[in-house]
């Protein structure tokens, strides 16, 4: 399995994960051109080799009109007080709609846009549509957000694995005044993330890093065993004792599948209905897989077969919920190992609306398969069966 591994112990930000995937590439010069023709207004990238504790790595620059834009890590304000290089969300928006890129790229730029978006207006209160970016609306952070997100659609891993990210500690001086690090709108992004501080005064994660790793990563883990092909080192601009750097390792893994727990229990005494409600929560909460088996029970009641199957992680959290949703009063384990196919999604775009398809691959084999909820509302609204309008998507795309 094709397998990109970043290594973040001195946290990310664009332009680190920019030149640590670049290095990756057989021909990087053609990609910075590439990148310079992409339309972005008075945007000009370069690349420049760069040492850290006696590591060559390269740091990749972007000016604006021959310029380079200031970071003063101000994320947002509110739409009284805006600011020439202040923008909102319905400004990147179209801004990324006029590159010359595909829909697939598009759709990433805006959903890692769109994480800090809303990263920003739980934390400050503030409305989505009223949110105006600073640091990360920047062209310079346009510019980073779409070099990396055309650098993964061109490297194409079938998963990436994210080290736990090093935050930094300390605080951090924003227009608003001193904020602790991680900065809160960084926090938000990295719930669910394992992060951790350290010895380094400095916010070493920045939105923006966060936003790309939390977006492309398939999971947050140590290192899997590989077979290396490609390192590449993407260097920061401050100096520390430590390397300023993102890693980015590229090669093969042997899909050895992962570890699940499977909890269930037996039921006699709830409706369908609460057993229905329960099946939610439990899918809400993060179970894989949810289902129900009926069983002959004891003293020959009928009864349910309940089976919720979890990461491990959010073994203890299910367990609890289980209890509080259900009227068991125990609950079963198997550890087991889970194999899947790499999962990945596509738009195809018809006179009929926009369908997405599933597209699956892995050990050899690869399918597609269009999502039904696209094809029964596009049945509906035209008075066509399902199989007719799968037949009129394939006959033309």
């Amino acid at each position: 399995m094709k397998t990109l591994y970043l290594d973040c112990g001195m946290g990310a930000a664009g332009d680190m994960l920019t030149a640590a995937l670049i290095e990756l590439l057989p021909d990087q010069d053609l990609f910075i051109e590439t990148l310079n023709a992409l339309g972005l207004p008075g945007v000009t990238f370069k690349k420049e080799s760069t040492s850290k504790c006696g590591i060559v790595g390269t740091h990749i620059s972007v000016k604006i009109h021959g310029e380079e834009e200031s970071h003063d890590y101000e994320h947002i304000h509110s739409h009284d007080s805006q600011h020439h290089h202040h923008r909102g969300l319905h400004d990147i928006v179209h801004i990324v709609n006029n590159l010359k890129l595909s829909d697939e790229v598009k759709e990433d730029i805006l959903a890692v846009y769109n994480l800090i978006a809303n990263a920003e207006s739980h934390v400050h209160g503030v409305p989505v549509a009223e949110i105006h970016f600073h640091e990360v609306g920047t062209m310079d952070a346009i510019a980073d957000i779409t070099a990396v997100c055309i650098l993964m659609n061109e490297i194409a891993p079938d998963q990436v694995v994210v080290s736990p990210i090093h935050v930094g500690a300390g605080q951090v001086k924003c227009a608003h005044g001193i904020l602790p690090v991680p900065a809160p709108a960084t926090a938000y992004i990295l719930s669910n993330v394992p992060i951790y501080g350290g010895e380094v005064k400095n916010e070493l994660c920045t939105p923006t890093g966060a936003a790309l790793l939390k977006h492309f990563a398939t999971r947050f883990d140590n290192m899997p065993v590989m077979n290396i092909s490609a390192i590449g080192y993407g260097m920061g601009k401050k100096d520390f004792i430590t390397a300023n750097c993102v890693r980015a390792l590229l090669g093969e893994t042997k899909n050895s599948g992962n570890t699940v727990s499977e909890l269930s229990c037996n039921i006699d005494d709830m409706t369908a209905e609460a057993i229905g409600f329960a099946m939610d929560i439990f899918l809400t909460a993060g179970a894989l897989e949810v289902y129900t088996v009926p069983v002959g029970m004891k003293k020959s009641r009928p009864g349910t077969l309940l089976c919720i199957m979890c990461r491990e992680a959010d073994r203890d959290e299910m367990v609890k919920l289980i209890f509080k949703h259900t009227t068991t009063l125990g609950v079963r384990e198997n550890i087991s190992r889970r194999y899947t196919l790499n999962r990945s999604y596509e738009t195809v775009h018809t006179e009929l609306g926009n369908v997405r398809k599933k597209v699956s691959s892995g050990y050899g084999i690869t399918r597609a398969k269009y999502e039904y909820d696209d094809l029964a509302h596009i049945a509906k609204e035209n008075g066509f069966n399902l199989s007719e309008v799968v037949k009129k998507i394939e006959e033309k795309y």
